[in-house]
């Protein structure tokens, strides 16, 4: 196979790339040995406009003319734009039976409508705090999604683990305070927290709402 044969080889790959790929993948197949009109082959030309025996690019000529096919099969996602488009472009080096250049596959993301969707979100972003809470903002931590009866369980689980003592060993004022602990993060505003303290602390609930009274 001569080096126009294997150059042509390329060409159903193009329109292959072209459907694969999608709209916004502009696919093009370059003869190196003709920069005039070096396009052999292209998928999704209206995003550059190019059309088949157009010329080749500037950054094109600048790759052939720096010799980087001598040193790598390819360059992947270097940017360019056109008419305020954003493209991502990639290029493989096509190389003949010697190693040498004959023609450059070129792929152009077209990724305008993207970038112009990242910078909105990141302006709605920037009104939140997104960043991992520090130990002042945890004490804010909201849990939206959670059952009345787990919201009871996990705000008494955080206090005891505070503690670190089993409820037969506690003493009464140990017992005050973590009821006056959890009253404070309005435990007791929820139906049931008076009965599950008592059943977790191994006293009654009139022994709870005693301690209760005892705050302040």
């Amino acid at each position: 196979m001569n080096n126009k044969q294997i150059l042509e080889s390329y060409i159903p790959l193009v329109q292959f790339f072209g459907k694969v790929c999608g709209g916004n993948y502009e696919i093009v197949l370059h003869d190196a040995s003709n920069p005039d009109e070096s396009i052999i082959a292209i998928a999704n030309e209206h995003i550059s406009g190019r059309k088949l025996g157009g010329p080749m690019t500037d950054l094109a000529l600048k790759l052939i003319k720096g010799e980087y096919y001598k040193e790598q099969d390819y360059i992947v996602n270097h940017g360019r734009t056109k008419d305020n488009k954003i493209l991502v472009s990639s290029t493989f080096f096509i190389k003949g039976k010697n190693r040498d250049l004959i023609g450059l596959l070129c792929i152009n993301n077209n990724v305008t409508e993207l970038m112009a969707f990242k910078n909105y979100l990141s302006t709605v972003l920037s009104c939140f705090n997104t960043d991992e809470p520090d130990d002042h903002h945890k004490k804010n931590h909201e849990n939206i999604d959670i059952s009345m009866e787990d919201l009871i369980k996990n705000t008494i689980d955080s206090v005891l683990a505070d503690i670190n003592i089993s409820p037969e060993r506690m003493s009464p004022e140990e017992k005050i305070q973590i009821v006056q602990n959890l009253s404070e993060q309005g435990l007791f505003l929820l139906k049931g927290a008076v009965s599950e303290v008592a059943k977790r602390l191994k006293t009654s609930e009139p022994t709870i709402y005693r301690y209760l009274n005892k705050k302040g």
